[in-house]
């Protein structure tokens, strides 16, 4: 495949995160500005946002982030929610004005990363850290981080992940055992891009230990991190099997966890490609295709411009049967929708 095909969107540039991830890790909280505007912010519209943000987490899980609804979160925050940071407000309600809206520029980020924006991604990603530090939540800080090192990884930077996914581990011990798990987890996929198994090893298992932890806690007040349980455990690990080339462990996580439904349509068309690379590392490609093909079908009614990274590492699966027929057709379609999806870019 043509690489240049997959990266036919907007550049991400890994430096952009070393000065905000800077400031970040030496205080990842700051006092809160005297606030001056004429706007006076009360419980009603902290709940209004809390709301916007679930809908908005809801429809992005289901339907992917190059939709129009998840594209209309960044008008949101421009138009009705920029005036109120500006507002007058009590200390109180001002932390968690600052801290819902770190929540909703991180929404705004990741859905730009899934259509493939990464420099708007970035820029979102770095706002969200900003205001988290500015509403004094170490918690949703640690969270953006692990955010920023998976989009980093996801680009193919996966040392500077390393040391963003340790940054959110390491600068607030005390967070939510699940916000830890998480910088865990990233971390793991980041060793095994590396190949470096064991590191991997060490890193998923905390991230499990961690996960146990959280889950016999119980729900707290962050509902951005309920995602992270025993299935998104089981679902990042077949990728870092994946990525180990170990096909056989690839296998043996999924079975340890139900397919994503169509709530999560994207995390379905993910697991699809991941087990679909695993069964052509095993020498299986009638198998291989079969899955691969309804990732790729998947990934073409989403319209999601992340889906073409793990296409990508499918077709390269793909590489000792590159002259076989069925593989070509596989291919011209796989190329058809990146160009598409460029053009819709």
């Amino acid at each position: 495949m043509n690489r240049r095909t997959f990266l036919a969107t907007s550049t991400f540039v890994v430096s952009a995160f070393s000065e905000p991830v800077t400031r970040w890790l030496v205080n990842p909280t700051e006092p809160l500005s005297p606030p001056s505007g004429r706007i006076t912010v009360d419980r009603s519209h902290i709940q209004e946002l809390r709301e916007a943000a679930d809908s908005a987490r809801l429809w992005d899980s289901r339907f992917g982030g190059a939709t129009w609804k998840s594209r209309s979160l960044t008008a949101y925050l421009y138009e009705r929610v920029t005036p109120l940071l500006d507002g007058r407000y009590s200390e109180h309600d001002g932390r968690d004005l600052f801290s819902v809206t770190a929540e909703m520029a991180r929404l705004a980020g990741w859905t730009a990363f899934d259509a493939g924006h990464h420099q708007v991604a970035q820029r979102h990603f770095i706002q969200a850290l900003r205001l988290a530090k500015a509403g004094s939540d170490a918690h949703l800080g640690s969270y953006v981080l692990s955010t920023m090192a998976m989009q980093a990884l996801m680009r193919g930077f996966a040392s500077q992940a390393i040391d963003m996914a340790q940054g959110a581990y390491e600068r607030v011990p005390t967070a939510d055992p699940r916000v830890l798990g998480f910088a865990k987890l990233i971390e793991a996929r980041a060793h095994a891009r590396l190949r470096d198994a064991r590191a991997a090893a060490s890193c998923l298992a905390t991230a499990e230990r961690l996960q146990e932890r959280g889950a016999a806690e119980g729900v707290g007040e962050r509902p951005w991190i309920e995602f992270f349980s025993r299935q998104r455990i089981v679902t990042d690990a077949t990728e870092i099997f994946r990525d180990l080339g170990h096909p056989r462990a690839t296998f043996s996580w999924h079975a340890l966890g139900s397919m994503p439904g169509d709530a999560y349509a994207r995390s379905r068309g993910i697991r699809l490609s991941v087990l679909a690379t695993a069964h052509a590392q095993s020498g299986e490609l009638e198998h291989s295709l079969r899955l691969g093909g309804e990732s790729l079908r998947l990934f073409a009614r989403l319209q999601s411009i992340r889906g073409l990274d793990y296409l990508k590492i499918y077709t390269e699966s793909l590489t000792p049967w590159r002259r076989e027929p069925v593989v070509v057709a596989y291919l011209k379609d796989v190329r058809e929708l990146a160009g598409q999806l460029a053009v819709a870019a």
